[in-house]
């Protein structure tokens, strides 16, 4: 945790001008989200010509280990140790890695979109945050959906999504996640159940509304037993990109939350784990 001195040095080194143009910001970002923000008068950056104003710094990254839950049941990382301190001088892991495991980016490519995860403009991996909270149906139905319906009036409350919004479905699975099989929830016949976007909520969103990328904290961006991935064609193909597997989505407000995105930046990737930060 940073002291009130530390905070101020970071809030220093961040360029008000240089919020997505200066790389030094991933290196101040990194530092700021691992400290307590002061509470008696809130940072500001500025980004593209709009105030960002934040209190506080949220990770919505989940630790990545061996034993994560991954959507097929089976490991998908694997981590040996190829040099060592005592040894060598210095550490050094190797990773073996499906790219969609932990809190990860799901490129356009995915899907068979234009973007892979390195073409993806950054200007819309940084956007102002709409968190929905599906947590009370999902609670009565692990099957549920959020809908239009469920935009709307988030709406009816916060006003209009902003230009170049991030949609997230803040669905509580999160706290499933140091029980593998739970956070499957697959049932005798194998079929996973957990919330997701409903295929009507890409068709809304494309057409109605400006958009840049949607953010789910479960396993997909799709409800668990959906038999053909149906929002995922829709929305990667539509050259937009989603996050799975986010964390602490019930420590933001519904609006008014900014949300950066530290996806791969890897040749012809199709997504991969990243680091998603949000400042409320």
């Amino acid at each position: 945790m940073c002291v009130p001195a530390c905070h101020e040095q970071i809030v220093r080194a961040i360029s008000r001008r240089s919020f997505l143009r200066n790389a030094s910001v991933v290196a101040a970002t990194g530092l700021v989200a691992g400290c307590a923000s002061p509470t008696d008068r809130p940072a500001e950056t500025e980004s593209e010509g709009r105030t960002i104003r934040y209190s506080r710094v949220v990770d919505l990254t989940h630790t990545l280990h061996e034993d994560f839950p991954t959507y097929f049941g089976a490991r998908q990382l694997t981590i040996a140790n190829k040099f060592t301190a005592e040894k060598d001088g210095f550490n050094l892991n190797e990773w073996t890695i499906n790219e969609h495991t932990g809190t990860h980016l799901d490129s356009p490519f995915h899907f068979n979109g234009e973007n892979s995860a390195d073409r993806i403009p950054i200007e819309s991996l940084v956007g102002p945050l709409a968190v929905i909270d599906l947590r009370a149906r999902a609670a009565e139905s692990a099957d549920a959906q959020l809908t239009p319906d469920d935009i709307r009036a988030w709406e009816s409350q916060h006003g209009p999504l902003p230009q170049g919004a991030i949609v997230a479905l803040n669905s509580g699975w999160d706290a499933r996640v140091m029980d593998s099989a739970g956070f499957r929830n697959a049932d005798p016949a194998g079929t996973m159940h957990f919330p997701g976007f409903h295929v009507e909520v890409a068709d809304f969103l494309l057409a109605e509304r400006n958009v840049s990328g949607v953010i789910v904290d479960t396993l997909s961006l799709d409800y668990g037993m959906s038999p053909d991935f149906a929002f995922h064609f829709k929305w990667l193909t539509s050259n937009h990109w989603g996050i799975e597997g986010a964390a602490n989505l019930s420590q933001l407000p519904a609006s008014g939350a900014t949300v950066v995105v530290g996806g791969p930046k890897i040749q012809g990737a199709t997504g991969g784990p990243s680091r998603v930060i949000a400042f409320a």
